[in-house]
C-alpha cells in the first residue's frame, strides 16, 4: 500500500528537498499532495525578526514594503516547480495553490482523503518556531496524524 503524504510548503522545493522526502520513506516512493498557500498571512513583525535574526537584511526590509500579486505567481511557480521535482523521482503527486489560513486548508484537503502522514516545508521562521504558533505546532495540536517539519534548503527538522 502506498504511503500518502499531504505536503505543505511556503516555497519550491528544490531537488535536494524532494531527494530527501522521498528518501524518507525508501524503498516505497509516497503519493504525494502538495498544497501552496498563496498568501502565508505572515504577520509583518513576525516575518522582519525572522529575517533580522537570521542576518536577512534585504528579506527583512522586502517584508517591510509588503506583498504583492507576485505573492500569486511566485505561489502557482513553486508548486509547478514542486511537483516537477517530486515527479521525476517517480513519486505520485498531485498539488493546488490555497487561499486563507494553510493550516484550515490541510483540514480540506484530509477531508478529500486517506492521509498518512503531514509534512510541512518552511524556512525557519524564529518567532513562530519559538512560541509554537507555526503552521506544524497548529497542525500537531488541531489533526490525529503525523506531522514532520522540515526546513527547506536543509536537512533540519522543525
Amino acid at each position: 500500500m502506498t504511503t500518502s503524504i499531504l505536503l505543505l510548503t511556503e516555497q519550491a522545493l528544490t531537488a535536494a528537498d524532494a531527494r530527501r522526502l522521498v528518501g524518507l520513506y525508501a524503498p516505497d516512493v509516497p503519493a504525494f499532495r502538495i498544497l501552496v498557500p498563496e498568501d502565508t498571512g505572515r504577520n509583518l513583525l513576525a516575518d522582519v525578526l525572522d529575517h533580522l535574526s537570521l542576518l536577512e537584511l534585504k528579506e527583512a526590509l522586502d517584508a517591510v514594503r509588503g506583498h504583492d500579486e507576485g505573492d500569486r505567481i511566485a505561489a502557482a511557480k513553486a508548486l509547478d516547480a514542486s511537483v516537477t521535482e517530486l515527479a521525476a523521482l517517480d513519486a505520485s503527486v498531485t498539488g493546488s495553490l490555497v487561499r486563507g489560513d494553510p493550516v484550515a486548508a490541510l483540514q480540506s484537503a484530509l477531508d478529500e482523503g486517506p492521509t498518512d502522514q503531514i509534512v510541512i516545508v518552511t524556512r525557519p521562521h524564529a518567532v513562530e518556531d519559538t512560541f509554537h504558533t507555526d503552521w506544524a505546532s497548529r497542525a500537531r495540536e488541531r489533526f490525529g496524524l503525523p506531522v514532520l517539519h522540515v526546513y527547506a534548503g536543509s536537512s533540519w527538522l522543525g
